[in-house]
């Protein structure tokens, strides 16, 4: 007799307790080609009965590498926040803000991946009002970071860097929700959210703040490191984000798998990588102060 299993679904005991009663007649048959076919393919049933209960309970399942690597980067981000804060202990003074706020980034987003991750395992769909929430916490404070580095090299620099650069978020993250979530046109909401971004890249490479880390070239070469680094990541990195609405919901070319995948890869580099050029630089500076 095959060992029985118990579901709470009383359908999908019913359909448990039919394919057994098949494989016991499968296993009395004579040897031969059929009774392999038989073993075959309910052997491919038990492995997608099985598939199911995991999916149904929200664990993770090998068949979805989109959970998997929501998992991977919500540990990921809990590392890097723990990383972060025990680092800035042995940074000078003038750096540790900065890794404090690094760790902030990377810690809310370790919380909102491990709600998206069993939203995702569950429904199979992109936790858009997740992403959103994450980044609307996130982003500002990677904004902060640039005027928390141009400060620590230039205490004269102006608040109005970081609410310039702010104005720019909520503009980019306000108008992407808007479109992506059906409150206004979604093409409508694309253009405005990429004139959002457009300011933030004028701000960091033409206004104010390009200017001020042009100028820390003869102060500090870590802190114009450190600038130049998180620079490009706001340019190449985020990127992705307006690939993947243009693509995914204009165009509908990709579907949730693939779109939620590379978002995840993004997260990786725009917030962890992000953070460590900030780390690297203190790092270094840090290292030659002691020198001298």
């Amino acid at each position: 007799m095959a060992e029985q299993s118990v579901f709470s679904d009383p359908e999908r005991q019913h359909l448990h307790n039919y394919h057994v009663k098949e494989v016991e007649a499968a296993m009395a048959m004579p040897a031969g080609h059929e009774k392999n076919y038989v073993y075959a393919a309910y052997d491919s049933m038990g492995h997608q009965e099985q598939a199911a209960a995991i999916h149904a309970a929200g664990f993770l399942n090998a068949d979805d590498p989109v959970a998997i690597s929501f998992w991977i980067i919500s540990i990921a981000m809990v590392a890097a926040t723990v990383f972060f804060l025990m680092e800035a202990f042995v940074l000078n003074v003038h750096w540790k803000t900065s890794m404090h706020v690094g760790s902030l980034v990377t810690l809310v987003a370790a919380v909102h991946y491990f709600y998206m991750r069993e939203y995702w395992v569950k429904f199979a769909q992109s936790p858009i009002v997740y992403r959103y929430i994450d980044w609307s916490i996130t982003v500002p404070l990677q904004m902060i970071e640039f005027y928390l580095i141009l400060s620590a090299v230039n205490p004269n620099v102006g608040g109005g860097i970081f609410w310039r650069l702010l104005v720019g978020t909520v503009a980019m993250l306000v108008f992407g929700y808007a479109g992506e979530s059906g409150i206004l046109n979604a093409w409508l909401g694309f253009i405005l959210g990429m004139a959002g971004w457009g300011y933030i890249l004028y701000e960091i490479f033409y206004g104010e703040a390009g200017q001020c880390a042009a100028a820390a070239t003869k102060t500090n070469r870590h802190i114009k490191s450190a600038f130049d680094t998180m620079r490009l990541i706001v340019t190449v990195g985020w990127s992705i984000y307006p690939l993947g609405y243009f693509f995914g919901y204009l165009l509908h070319q990709w579907g949730d798998s693939p779109c939620n995948f590379t978002y995840n890869i993004a997260d990786v580099i725009n917030k962890i990588a992000f953070c460590l050029a900030i780390w690297h630089a203190g790092k270094k500076d840090t290292l030659d102060k002691l020198k001298n």
